[in-house]
């Protein structure tokens, strides 16, 4: 399973838009992976923003 698929199936999980270092806290991927991956999923649309600096999937 690649970054992005762990860190929308946390987000699903959670229930609630998530910021970056909270993600990688309940994950356990490294700080940087997931803002690599957040960066690549907020250009593709896969994740949303209602509210600042927390995600969450745009699809949920």
């Amino acid at each position: 399973m690649d970054d992005k698929q762990i860190i929308l199936d946390a987000m699903r999980k959670a229930g609630e838009p998530l910021a970056a270092g909270k993600v990688a806290e309940i994950t356990g991927l490294d700080r940087k992976a997931v803002d690599k991956a957040f960066a690549a999923m907020k250009k593709d649309g896969t994740i949303v923003s209602p509210v600042r600096c927390k995600w969450e999937p745009a699809d949920k």
